[in-house]
Formats: C-alpha cells, structure tokens, sequence
C-alpha cells in the first residue's frame, strides 16, 4: 500500500512532537480525551482544541488513539481493511481494490490510511474517503473546490466533514473517467 510506512513514520513523530510541544504524552492526552464526557470524534477534537488549546492535528490524532479508530502499523492497517470488507461486504473489496490502484497513479506522495469504517486518502491532508457505507453501497467523499456544483451522481456533501461530496458506488463498472477526474482534481488541490 502506498505511503504506508511513511504514515507510521509521520504519526510516530507527531506523538514525540505533541509530548515536546505540550509537556504531556499521549497516554495523558488519551486521559485527558477520554475523561471529557464526549463520545463523538468531532465533539472530542473540537474540545482538546478549545480547552488545552491542541492544532486540529493534534487533537484528531489524539482522538483517533483514545478511539482506537486509526491504525499505526502497518498490520493494523490490513486487519482494518480486511475488517471492512467481511459479514457480507466482501463483494465491495474490488471497488476498493480498483480505487486505490487508480489513485496511487496519481503520485508517489497519496497515502491511504484505514480507519474502523473508511480509508483516507491524503496528500499531505486528506483529499478523499472509500469506503464500504453498507452491504450493497461504496463510497466515495471527495474534497473538491467550494461551489462545485453537485450533480445527480456527484452529491453535495459526505460521509465526514472532511470531505465536500459524494459518490455513491454499487458496482465496480461504476469506476469509471469521470470520477477519476474528480479523484484527481481533489489530488491535485490538496
């Protein structure tokens, strides 16, 4: 998988970074998540960021570590993946499959990294989210420019707040040039 060592290697020096930066170590930010009374991620982000004055960055890697919702190596990332597409969503894996390798021609610097439910896709920041959304649905959330317009299969917005649209994707004959041009344009800008 593209970019995965690189993304252990970043996510390992941004926990030594937030220690240096902040005088506290993961383990006490995961307390400090985890003791908030929050439940849902973006509710948990926003708080380390308006009370302990954490970066976006900061706080949603904490979070995703006190959520146990994002691997760190690069066998948790397979186990994630593989996790997505089992209980009747196997069928969904060459959607998948495919994506990631049109993707991955896009430039030696895309990175995937699995979450519980979705891959993010990121260029420095995150561009795009695959994902099986049920046991017949993909999909597919993309960053594009504000005031894309939205079209009858290019959705207004998406599966997280990350991400400005939506492609909804039952069958790998779907995958086709129009949205690898979305794909890319996201690419391109991020």
């Amino acid at each position: 998988m593209a970019g995965a060592n690189d993304s252990a290697a970043q996510t390992a020096n941004m926990i030594v970074n937030l220690e240096k930066a902040t005088g506290r170590s993961m383990p006490q930010w995961v307390q400090i998540a985890k003791g908030s009374g929050l439940s849902k991620h973006g509710e948990m982000v926003k708080y380390l960021q308006n009370e302990h004055g954490l970066t976006y960055g900061y706080a949603n890697l904490v979070v995703h570590t006190a959520n146990q919702s994002a691997a760190v190596t690069t066998d948790d990332r397979a186990a994630l993946i593989d996790a997505q597409y089992a209980k009747g969503k196997e069928h969904l894996r060459p959607i998948y499959d495919r994506l990631v390798e049109v993707i991955a021609g896009f430039g030696g610097d895309v990175e995937f990294v699995p979450m519980k439910a979705y891959v993010s896709v990121r260029r420095g920041k995150q561009f795009a989210c695959i994902g099986p959304a049920t046991k017949s649905r993909f999909e597919v959330g993309i960053k594009l420019p504000k005031g894309t317009p939205a079209t009858e299969r290019l959705q207004e917005g998406g599966f997280n707040g990350m991400v400005s649209h939506l492609v909804k994707v039952t069958d790998p004959a779907e995958l086709d040039a129009e949205l690898f041009a979305w794909l890319k344009e996201a690419y391109d800008l991020a």
